[in-house]
């Protein structure tokens, strides 16, 4: 059975290749959608080699709904987007698929039922069926080269779906079991080079060592220590110390 996961449907018009519904409903399962509609294929259904490419997400493919033509696909939908480079001449809305996933989360949010169409890898989808479209979503390709293989397209729209529908962490750094220095540690390292450089006479001409301090201190503030990094620069600097001796 599919997820409880309130998400959009990912209607597959006309796909031409097993292969790229297998990669499409992976693509998916990365990022937590199972709901895929399959219009017409053209080698048939079931197809073995969307099974063999769908590896571990075989599931969406044992669920996904087929369709005869896409208005009965689409027919249970409120609002419906269509992902293509060209709108040929129809006067649509056209969003990114940044903010067209983010729109479709609010929608989703409200309870409306939303598909997301995609085209024949051959030629894009027709303007028969963009014409049922409420919205286009158009990626910001190369002019000389706008054609997005099928599960390309499904890998793209699905990442903007998880960022709109989870917060999504830009950066973050992997402890890996480390804790971050905290001031004491700092200040005992600042302090252990200090006397150890002051003992050395590093700290010259004397009406300078004031603030050669000061920017050696500030050069610590500035580092992202672990505790075990403060431990590390202490044994060097003592080794350092104990060779010399």
């Amino acid at each position: 059975m599919p997820t409880a996961t309130p998400q959009p449907a990912f209607v597959l018009i006309q796909p031409q290749m097993g292969e790229n519904i297998g990669a499409a409903a992976r693509a998916m399962w990365n990022f937590g959608l199972d709901r895929m509609r399959v219009i017409a294929p053209r080698d048939g259904w079931p197809n073995e080699k969307a099974v063999a490419m769908a590896s571990g997400a075989g599931r969406l493919l044992d669920e996904a709904q087929l369709y005869a033509t896409t208005a009965e696909a689409i027919a249970d939908c409120t609002f419906v987007y269509a992902t293509t480079a060209r709108p040929r001449g129809l006067t649509k809305p056209v969003m990114s698929p940044e903010a067209a996933l983010r729109d479709a989360h609010a929608r989703i949010a409200r309870g409306e039922k939303v598909a997301i169409m995609f085209g024949p890898e051959r030629a894009g989808m027709e303007n028969d069926d963009i014409a049922r479209a409420n919205v286009i979503i158009t990626v910001p390709v190369n002019p000389e080269f706008p054609s997005l293989n099928l599960a390309q397209c499904v890998l793209l729209t699905a990442y903007e779906w998880r960022r709109a529908a989870d917060a999504v962490v830009d950066e973050r750094i992997e402890m890996a079991g480390a804790e971050w220095a905290n001031n004491a540690d700092i200040e005992a390292l600042a302090t252990h080079f200090e006397e150890r450089l002051d003992e050395a006479g590093f700290f010259f001409p004397e009406h300078k060592a004031q603030s050669m301090k000061l920017n050696l201190r500030n050069l610590w503030s500035r580092m992202p220590l672990t505790r075990a990094d403060t431990a590390t620069l202490h044994g060097i600097l003592r080794q350092l110390l104990r060779n010399r001796g």
